[in-house]
């Protein structure tokens, strides 16, 4: 059998599956079962079986479900709204004043919930309506939540990192201080580009507030103790050595609990709404990664990672070509899949050619992280776009129209990236060695 006929044979399993509307997880386990029977007489009851156990066994996973959680604690508490009082005296000099509210905020939300979702609906929640009533423009206000948001990927600790970590067998606690220069640079490309609209009069800001005394901003950021605190409590504990990233999760669920009392928010219904809804989105990832597996094991079989990776090498297309080519491939995957499937789905397939071409793969896993963030932002199946439809009430063609700049300035940072990969790559050979 050739390797196109079974390449054409499991993409259009799969993508055969996910038209008929089965979940993304089932999908995954049907392909995987028709190319066990396809290319191995392998016991098909006992691969399953053996290969699930497997890959749902591993320790690092367990960081998922607690990450989730504590941002879930978080989303119900008044923390949210502390992060706009505390941040919003300090950009009022600012060009575009307020409007970098949303950008700061979702930057320091992203360090403690590691969900693109949970940052936009948090930050949609405090920020749209404060600053719609100021007179900012609402064009500006819906596409800067929706592109900062997407840093609840990229900002550690990230949740699709934990699952590229595992796929791709690499270091978690490596992944997460990786992204926090590129993280850091989405955020200066945000605010420049917020301070441009205004100073050129194409967003409309209102006149700027009256000023405050550098005592003032203080005291108004003493909101923000809690959170910095948080994020103190969690990434510490990995890069000081006293926890590892699945441990800190639960320090971080601790102290989420704890802060979230101390401020009145904790009560038995908020606390069942939070483990509720943690439990349905780990259950979620958890049978994507487990059908993500089974399904790798069933193209291990047959042949087509090492193939497609022999494939791409023999065409002597140089890293810089073969990134444009996956930047292209993955926005159109995330006009259809979310970000998770995305990851899962490919990087089986992917990593052989990605290292064949001499990709670091700690590298490739930040991009990968941005280009998934991307996803966020592209309709039909842009999280973030649905979100702030919900919440907005405008519909998604106007959301799609707000949120188009920041989704170029989201290429512009897989492109500088590109060019200067040790912006992600110092931090981890800063702290870890080569």
């Amino acid at each position: 059998m050739s390797i196109a006929f079974t390449a054409v044979i499991l993409v259009g399993t799969l993508f055969g599956s996910l038209a008929i509307g089965l979940w993304v997880s089932v999908a995954l386990f049907v392909t995987g079962l028709i190319g066990i029977l396809l290319f191995s007489s392998a016991p098909i009851a006992d691969v399953l079986a053996t290969n699930i156990w497997s890959s749902s066994t591993e320790w690092s996973l367990a960081a998922l479900p607690l990450f989730i959680w504590m941002g879930e604690i978080l989303f119900r508490s008044r923390m949210s709204k502390d992060l706009f009082t505390g941040l919003a005296p300090w950009m009022r000099s600012v060009p575009g004043g307020l409007g970098h509210v949303g950008i700061l905020a979702s930057g320091i939300f992203a360090a403690v919930s590691g969900s693109s979702a949970a940052t936009c609906a948090t930050v949609a929640k405090v920020a749209v309506p404060e600053l719609k009533s100021r007179g900012y423009d609402e064009s500006l206000i819906l596409g800067t939540v929706a592109g900062s948001a997407t840093l609840g990927l990229l900002i550690p600790p990230s949740i699709i990192m934990i699952v590229y970590g595992v796929a791709a067998d690499q270091s978690i606690a490596r992944l997460f201080i990786a992204g926090v220069l590129p993280g850091l640079v989405v955020i200066a490309l945000f605010m420049s580009y917020v301070a441009l609209q205004s100073m050129t009069g194409r967003a409309k800001t209102p006149p700027k507030d009256p000023p405050t005394t550098f005592i003032q901003k203080l005291q108004a950021s003493k909101t923000l103790l809690p959170v910095v605190l948080l994020i103190v409590g969690v990434m510490g504990s990995i890069y000081l050595g006293l926890a590892s990233p699945t441990d800190s999760a639960a320090v971080g669920v601790v102290l989420a609990l704890l802060m979230s009392w101390w401020f009145g928010d904790l009560n038995w219904r908020t606390f069942k709404e939070g483990l509720l809804a943690a439990t349905l989105s780990s259950s979620m990832i958890a049978f994507i990664l487990a059908g993500s597996a089974f399904l790798t094991l069933a193209m291990g079989y047959s042949g087509l990672p090492a193939t497609i990776a022999q494939w791409i090498t023999g065409m002597g297309m140089s890293h810089y070509m073969l990134l444009a080519a996956l930047t292209v491939f993955f926005i159109i995957m995330g006009c259809f899949l979310d970000g998770i499937s995305i990851v899962v789905l490919t990087t089986a397939v992917l990593l052989p050619a990605v290292q064949a071409s001499g990709i670091d793969t700690i590298w490739f896993g930040v991009y990968l992280v941005l280009v998934v963030e991307i996803g966020q932002l592209t309709p039909p199946v842009g999280l973030n776009l649905f979100v702030l439809q919900g919440m907005s009430g405008r519909d998604i063609v106007f959301i799609s129209k707000a949120a188009f700049p920041f989704f170029l300035m989201l290429i512009l940072a897989v492109i500088i990236f590109t060019i200067f990969p040790d912006i992600v790559m110092i931090l981890p050979r800063m702290m870890y060695g080569n």
